[in-house]
This record gives structure tokens, C-alpha cells and sequence, in this order.
């Protein structure tokens, strides 16, 4: 028996797709203190390249969770910042946030009990 929620179309699935991906809502908390260029959310941000960057901040902007706003000065400026909507998730991104808190060392030792395991490493 299907339920709605296992539908592609069904809300609570695209809510958790759109905070699977590692980065959307890594992207959207350094945001929560207002507009940020893209050097600088880099700078905030460890361990993202330019090009991912890129992608989530166009992602987010197609998803209706970031505004791009170009600014003429000389050089042209570019500054992303949060919707409404964006807004929205940061709650459900800071409970996520305290549950890794407290959980984090929890799952890390599980993965390296798993690994360091030989009868329960995955096979081939």
C-alpha cells in the first residue's frame, strides 16, 4: 500500500529534499544575518568552491528561498540574501543544527564501529 507521503509531488518529501543537499541549508544560515556577497559567503563558508556556490545559490533562488540583487556600481555588485520564505527554515535548520550537537559524536562512532568492523563491512 502507497501513502501520500512516498509520492514525488508530496510536500513533506520536496521540504526534505530541499535539505538533504549538504549545502542549501549550510547556505541558507550564513545568510540569516542579512545580505551577503558571494566572496564572502565563501569566506563564511569552509570548504565550498566557487562553482558549488554557484549552483546552491541558483537552486535556492529557483526554489523561491534567495534573492539576487545586483547592485550598478562600478564594479557591478552582486548580494544574495533570504526571502520570506528562506526565513522559514531557519528553525527547522537550528533544530537539525542541536540535534547534531548532541547526536554527532553518537553517529560518528557508529560509522567507525561499522568500518572497523570486518563482519560488518558491507560486501561486494
Amino acid at each position: 500500500m502507497t501513502t501520500d507521503a512516498f509520492l514525488s509531488d508530496c510536500r513533506a518529501r520536496l521540504a526534505f529534499d530541499l535539505l538533504s543537499n549538504t549545502w542549501n541549508a549550510v547556505v541558507l544560515w550564513a545568510l540569516r544575518d542579512g545580505p551577503r556577497r558571494p566572496v564572502e559567503l565563501r569566506e563564511q563558508i569552509g570548504g565550498i568552491s566557487s562553482k558549488v556556490l554557484t549552483e546552491t545559490l541558483r537552486r535556492l533562488q529557483f526554489n523561491g528561498l534567495v534573492d539576487r540583487q545586483e547592485h550598478p556600481d562600478t564594479p557591478p555588485r552582486v548580494e544574495y540574501l533570504l526571502t520570506t520564505l528562506g526565513r522559514t527554515l531557519l528553525a527547522p535548520i537550528d533544530v537539525f543544527g542541536a540535534w547534531a550537537f548532541e547526536h554527532g559524536d553518537e553517529v560518528m562512532a557508529a560509522q567507525e564501529a561499522a568500518t572497523s568492523d570486518p563482519l560488518d563491512a558491507p560486501t561486494a
